[in-house]
This record gives structure tokens, sequence and C-alpha cells, in this order.
């Protein structure tokens, strides 16, 4: 089975610094391995090749290849970049204090989605590297694609959990997909429609929208009904006057 660009697939793995130490994964043995906190035990994760969805190093080695397990090395141009220098910046200390926050060296904060890492605190100013930890370095990924997925509520819920880290209440029916969800989410998904058509084929619908614009149209309808009897009225009236003006004079 041959995997394509726009193909959904089923992996799991592991991210590895080149003859380094282990960096991300959805393995829980794996990430029992690293400093980072399980807050719940990973699973595997769901995908569209090709589409940003994961590291383009990745996608690349994987279309044209066949559902199995592989390791994969990248160069760090074709992984995570090379560190930029402008991503390191001062901050003033004030700003750290403000939230009950001790800059200590080697602590990553998060400044407004953005991860930081402290690298040294003195005079006021704290130092904080905004580059990917792993920027600059080759990387390993062990990558096994479990299966393709085929089943269309299954990759809605992968777009749904990449664009929104949540599960959104839907349904698909008649080549739609119908979101009941709430305004606010609403407008956000409204940005994703072509997104849905190009990989899944599907419009995006909301829960009683239908509705609201077959009321709308009902609406509208009755009114320009209105408004045309109304002119034929006016437009009547108006013919009975000219036509007694002619008989007077």
């Amino acid at each position: 089975m041959t995997l394509k660009k726009k193909d959904f697939i089923e992996i799991e793995f592991t991210g590895r610094v080149k003859d380094g130490e282990i960096f991300d994964s959805n393995i829980k043995e794996d990430l029992e391995k690293t400093d980072q906190e399980l807050k719940e035990d990973p699973k595997p994760f769901i995908f569209c090749l090709g589409e940003g969805m994961f590291l383009k190093g990745i996608d690349d080695f994987l279309i044209g290849k066949d559902v199995g397990t592989y390791n994969i090395e990248l160069p760090y141009d074709k992984a995570f970049g090379k560190r930029d220098p402008k991503l390191i910046q001062r901050m003033p200390i004030k700003a750290f204090r403000e939230h009950n926050l001790n800059p200590i060296p080697g602590f990553v904060f998060n400044f407004d989605g953005k991860m930081g890492k402290v690298l040294a605190a003195s005079g006021g100013r704290v130092i904080v590297d905004f580059n990917n930890p792993v920027a600059g370095k080759d990387v390993v990924y062990d990558i096994k694609v479990l299966r393709k997925i085929e089943d269309k509520n299954e990759k809605v819920r992968a777009l749904t959990d990449f664009f929104f880290r949540k599960d959104l209440k839907f349904e698909i029916k008649n080549n739609k997909i119908i979101f009941d969800v709430d305004d606010q989410t609403k407008s956000v998904l409204g940005i994703f429609r072509d997104k849905f058509k190009d990989l899944l084929g599907l419009n995006i619908e909301f829960k009683g929208e239908y509705k609201e614009i077959k009321e709308q149209k009902s609406e509208i309808s009755e009114k320009n009904k209105t408004e045309t009897k109304e002119k034929k009225s006016t437009s009547a009236k108006k013919e009975t006057k000219d036509k007694l003006d002619k008989t007077k004079s």
C-alpha cells in the first residue's frame, strides 16, 4: 500500500538527537526515559501526509513508502533548521517577577505560546533563547506507520485535534461535515472551510444553519411578496387616478 500525499496515516514515533537524547515521542516507554511529565498516556498520531502537520523531512521520506517501520536520519536543515541569533533576546527580570516566576538558567517558560529557555539572569536582565531546542542539530526518527486511515470520521477528528487540540461534536451527512459548536468556534472553523474541502472533499456546515438560512429565505420571500402587492396596489391606484383625470378633462 504505497503512501501518497494527502493520505491520512497513523504512526508511532520517537525522535532523538543524533547520538543523543530523546526529545519527542508518542510512545510511553520512550517518554519515560526523558524529563517530560506524563499527564496522560500518549497515543498514536494521525495526520495528513504533505500538509505541514508533521516534520516536512518525515513527510517527504514517507511519501512513496509502504506501511511499515523506518529509521530516518535528518540533517538539521531538513529537520528544525539552524539556530537564529535573533531569537536570543534580553528581557527585564521585572516581567518574570510580576508573575511570581524565578528565571533560573535552564528553565523553560511559555511566553504567549512561544517556548523560551532561560540562558542567563543578571543585572536586572534575563537572556532567553526562543530557538527550538533541537535547532541546529541532526536528528533521527524511529517511525512505525501502523495503518492508512480510510474512515472519514477519523480524518475529521484528526484535523480538529490538530487545529483545535480538542474534540468537536460533528456528523457527516450528504457530503457535509455538520458541526455542533458554539459561535466562537464557528468563526474559527470558517477559516478552515477550504482546507477541509481540499483534504476530505467535504463542505462544512453548522447545526441549525440550514434551518436559519431557510427561515431567512422565507422571510425575504414574504417581504418580496408584500412589496410586490404594495407596488401593484400603488400602480392600480395611479392608473385609476389617471383615468379619472382624463375623464374630467
